[in-house]
């Protein structure tokens, strides 16, 4: 049924909540996890000259090695977590606004089902917010399970 599971990631706890139904449905369904991090060129674009940026899009951090160890730190929880479990995981990181690099790795990668945290916020609150599993959900064609934080996972 799946054969590719597409995981973006930022380290968060709501995605590592994420996390753990990926890695338990790769397990299951035997398929390749992708582990993604998307750097958000619209928040590190503050402050930054058009070439900084553009080096960073191209995947050279130059100074910036915090924003890479984040990345590498939140692709590397998920290649751990599924160590466990025998599941295959690739990583990738990218540049760019989150919802259209999902969109587009998941539209471009053969993948099968994303599966991603939410915040469960409503209202106010995620009109003013934004959601980016929201924009992903108008985006792609692929199905998405959408995991809610606060769900507790089972041992």
């Amino acid at each position: 049924m799946y054969e590719h599971i597409l995981i973006p990631t930022d380290g968060s706890d709501t995605a590592n909540v994420a996390v753990d139904h990926a890695v338990e449905l790769a397990a299951k369904y035997g398929a390749q996890l992708h582990a993604l991090y998307v750097v958000d060129v619209n928040a590190v674009n503050f402050g930054l000259g058009t070439e900084q940026v553009d080096r960073i899009r191209q995947g050279n951090f130059g100074e910036m090695t915090e924003l890479k160890e984040k990345a590498d730190e939140a692709t590397d929880a998920v290649v751990a977590a599924a160590a466990d479990r025998d599941v295959e995981v690739r990583e990738e990181v990218r540049v760019g606004t989150p919802h259209d690099v999902i969109a587009g790795y998941a539209d471009n990668n053969d993948i099968d089902l994303v599966v991603m945290g939410s915040h469960g916020r409503s209202g106010v609150r995620r009109a003013l917010l934004g959601s980016v599993t929201e924009r992903v959900l108008r985006s792609t064609h692929v199905p998405v399970l959408v995991v809610d934080e606060h769900e507790e996972t089972e041992a």
